[in-house]
């Protein structure tokens, strides 16, 4: 069975397929990761270094920027990720 899958050759994150520990080594397009911490059923975790202020890519589009600097194996979600969505009234 999958443990992840990264959607996009783009994206720098990758979705868990099922409850993830921290510690476990996952093989994600020839990459090691080592995960940081739990990551829960459909959550995001780091494939790489992302620096705060660069885009996180999911389905090969930004999906918002990092408020700090995630290492590889981290968990991606609010605590440090935000939308560069804006809505605009038309």
């Amino acid at each position: 069975m999958a443990t992840c899958i990264r959607l996009n050759a783009k994206d720098n994150i990758a979705v868990a397929l099922r409850p993830l520990s921290r510690g476990e080594v996952l093989s994600v397009d020839g990459r090691e990761i080592v995960l940081a911490e739990d990551i829960d059923f459909g959550h995001k975790f780091a494939l790489c270094d992302i620096r705060e202020g660069e885009d996180v890519f999911k389905y090969g589009l930004s999906i918002g920027h990092a408020t700090a600097d995630i290492r590889p194996g981290d968990w991606v979600h609010v605590h440090n990720l935000t939308t560069n969505y804006i809505p605009q009234r038309v």
